[in-house]
């Protein structure tokens, strides 16, 4: 099990047969076909959608900035800028650090936009509940519990589409060559 969400992949079978794709797959749902690599189930994926590396940098940041924050009143100020205004600054690296982790990370079979995209989404419902001082002034705990819950439940309805083995083999093949056609030749 990766760290990231990974894709369904459809099996390499011939079913793009002139329309009869959607047919063929529909008669035979539920079915377990061989070369079928199912992805994550929607457990994990809620799981893996917690941007748990990226909170628990915040944490450590908030951690500095929250006893500045005790030490220095509500006007403290670090380097000349005030406690606030680097609050606010971290809570925008974690979600600019979420999505290139995600990339940092990813694997062959990884969902890795799908993940970076519901994982930077979450960050901020996460920096809200672990008490990030950008959000002293409107924190209330219940209320970021229930954020937090309800965020990870939906987020594991985000399914990443499967991989189609074949038709990304006929998308990155090249052209055919130019050459004499079939009609040409027997003129």
């Amino acid at each position: 099990m990766g760290r990231l969400v990974r894709k369904p992949v459809v099996p390499d079978l011939d079913l793009q047969i002139a329309g009869l794709d959607s047919v063929l797959q529909a008669d035979m749902a539920g079915m377990q076909m061989a070369g079928t690599v199912a992805g994550d189930n929607y457990l994990e994926r809620m799981i893996k959608y917690i941007p748990g590396e990226v909170v628990g940098f915040s944490m450590l940041i908030n951690a500095i900035l929250d006893q500045a924050m005790k030490s220095g009143g509500p006007d403290a100020a670090m380097a000349g800028l005030p406690i606030s205004t680097i609050a606010a600054g971290a809570l925008v690296v974690g979600c600019i650090l979420t999505p290139l982790f995600c990339w940092y990370v990813r694997e062959d079979g990884d969902a890795w936009i799908t993940n970076a995209v519901v994982s930077t989404i979450a960050f901020p419902f996460w920096a809200y509940l672990m008490g990030a001082v950008v959000f002293v002034n409107v924190h209330d705990g219940n209320l970021a519990v229930i954020l937090v819950l309800t965020f990870t439940v939906v987020s594991g309805l985000a399914y990443p589409a499967a991989d189609r083995p074949k038709v990304a083999a006929q998308q990155q093949a090249a052209p055919p060559k130019e050459g004499p056609r079939l009609v040409e030749a027997f003129a």
